[in-house]
């Protein structure tokens, strides 16, 4: 799908994995690449539930999203897709083209049934502010989590007895 502004909007492959993870890392200064590499592979091998878009110009691929949908997941029954990563080279950022992956991507999953997204993100995060002029809120879910490292308060569970 072109965007009107030079950007093509298309569905991500395998070989975008080494453009993914330079942009992942000029911005987080982390390499996961094998994490890039696993998310492709699952977008690629099975594309009727996993939800990746990627953003083009000129034939270099400056943007990305990527996704999945899950039904059923913690005991809500109905599908709801969640929204992994959105990524967009820092050359090319304030251009539009992560609101048109996300405009793009709600058109996909409305079509294949789904009525919400969810992502994750800490709550100081910049892009905080950017998914909440899209739309996106705080979830009517608490997430929980526990530390496994020996030594640390979370890690150690306090006696209270069966509840």
């Amino acid at each position: 799908m072109e965007t009107g502004d030079g950007v093509t909007l298309r569905t991500l492959r395998a070989s975008d994995g080494p453009r993914l993870v330079r942009m992942d890392e000029r911005i987080t200064g982390r390499n996961r690449g094998m994490w890039y590499e696993r998310k492709l592979e699952r977008a690629v091998r099975d594309s009727d539930v996993n939800v990746s878009l990627g953003a083009e110009q000129e034939g270099v691929l400056v943007g990305a999203v990527l996704g999945a949908v899950h039904y059923g997941e913690f005991g809500i029954p109905e599908p709801v897709a969640v929204l992994d990563t959105i990524l967009v080279d820092p050359l090319h950022a304030r251009r539009g083209i992560a609101s048109a992956m996300l405009k793009e991507l709600a058109s996909n999953l409305t079509r294949l049934g789904v009525d919400r997204i969810r992502t994750e993100v800490p709550w100081n995060d910049p892009l905080t502010r950017f998914l909440g002029t899209h739309g996106f809120a705080l979830a009517p879910v608490l997430v929980l989590e526990r530390s496994l490292v020996p030594g640390t308060p979370e890690h150690d569970e306090k006696e209270t007895g069966d509840e």
